[in-house]
């Protein structure tokens, strides 16, 4: 039985009573039962609204080619493989998805996770220990600090995108210690974009690692929606290739890519491969199908690309701070977490369905809408949208 003046205890009833005075302000907008999703229209508590916080940056979410894969592979293999795939778990579908996702991303192999979460905790753990350094981005996802933590290597965190930092880092690592640095492409709060010819260029002149998330970069940047390295012309810098299979790509997972070596030497070392369930049938056949979609169809790129730029241009004419975001992933700075909140209940009582990220997800005083505009959204749609922010912005004295 729990202790009720322990430390656990404390934290139970601190949590418990933000979330229980956020419910009775009526400012509680997690974990909102989404009844029908409909494009980028989601009915909520029986009410329509146009989406602003999906992470279906290409609009995939029903594509009949990958529908039609999912059910395929449920008909073929049923729901499940009752195994790890180091054992009886893995079927052909998973070494179909890991060959086309290893072409998409110009790598040699891939591995795919039954989680994204944990395709950066099992891999970083993997990669480094007791022996090394592992240098973190500050602003890197949590997966990527929960990793560093369980690996035991010593942890260095550098400011954002702060080259001199990083430099800083790698210099003072003593010889013989291995060393690797880690960092999303597009960073999920902000929705900048890493230095990646600079990150590379450190990482060449003191022989470290490089392993890059691109859970928000695949499908996003670059012609043809490959990624970082295309977005800036410059492959074969990255050395551990990081990705979700729940963001862009319509269904649940992660993979990691590059060398014949390194994917031999996880597949034998994570532990989350290693012990976890292996994908479903139906996920890895609809991720397959995904990445085949957004080389088969273009335009779905180029279209999000347009709405990116239209909605950052608008929402600055409007007055707000986006701070430096260049991608899908726009922070319309509310300041204080209260204002945040108000910001987005009144959003949704105009029927745009957006989230506020406050405190300690980000700092104080940057309490924001997190608004995610994809290519299912029309240009009207956007303006409505935009058009919405600013009244309530003004409501709440954030305009």
């Amino acid at each position: 039985m729990l202790d009720p003046k322990s430390p656990i205890a404390w934290r139970f009833a601190q949590m418990n009573e933000r979330f229980a005075s956020a419910k009775a302000q009526g400012l509680y907008l997690y974990q909102q039962e989404a009844e029908k999703i409909d494009g980028m229209h989601v009915t909520i508590n029986g009410r329509e609204m146009l989406q602003f916080a999906s992470y279906s940056y290409l609009d995939l979410l029903g594509h009949p080619k990958i529908d039609a894969a999912a059910i395929e592979a449920v008909e073929r293999y049923s729901s499940g493989t009752h195994g790890v795939r180091i054992l009886a778990g893995t079927i052909p579908l998973h070494t179909e998805l890991e060959r086309t996702i290893s072409e998409f991303k110009h790598t040699e192999a891939t591995m795919v996770y039954s989680s994204g979460f944990v395709t950066n905790y099992s891999t970083i753990a993997a990669l480094v220990g007791r022996n090394d350094v592992v240098i973190s981005d500050k602003l890197n996802h949590a997966s990527i600090v929960d990793g560093c933590l369980m690996s035991r290597a010593k942890f260095v965190r550098v400011a954002h995108n702060d080259m001199a930092a990083l430099e800083k880092a790698l210099a003072s690592v003593p010889p013989g210690k291995g060393k690797l640095v880690v960092a999303d492409a597009v960073f999920s709060m902000d929705g900048d974009i890493l230095n990646l010819p600079e990150v590379v260029g450190l990482c060449n002149k003191y022989e470290a690692l490089l392993m890059v998330d691109e859970a928000h970069s695949v499908g996003v940047i670059g012609e043809t929606g490959r990624g970082i390295e295309e977005y800036f012309d410059l492959y074969g810098g990255i050395d551990i290739k990081m990705g979700t299979l729940s963001k862009t790509i319509p269904s649940v997972g992660g993979y990691v890519s590059g060398s014949e070596e390194l994917i031999t030497y996880l597949k034998h070392a994570s532990r989350a491969f290693i012990f976890s369930a292996a994908l479903p049938p139906a996920q890895t056949a609809a991720a397959k199908a995904a990445f085949e979609v957004i080389l088969e169809e273009p335009e779905r790129v180029k279209r999000l690309q347009r709405n990116v730029e239209h909605f950052l241009t608008g929402l600055k004419a409007r007055g707000f701070d986006t701070l430096n975001s260049v991608t899908p992933i726009v922070p319309i700075i509310a300041g204080d977490d209260e204002r945040a909140w108000l910001m987005a209940k009144l959003s949704q009582e105009r029927d745009i369905f957006v989230l506020p990220v406050v405190s300690p997800a980000v700092p104080s005083n940057l309490a924001r809408l997190r608004a995610n505009v994809t290519a299912g959204h029309t240009i009207e749609e956007i303006d409505r949208a935009m058009d919405v922010f600013a009244e309530v912005a003004k409501e709440v004295g954030v305009l």
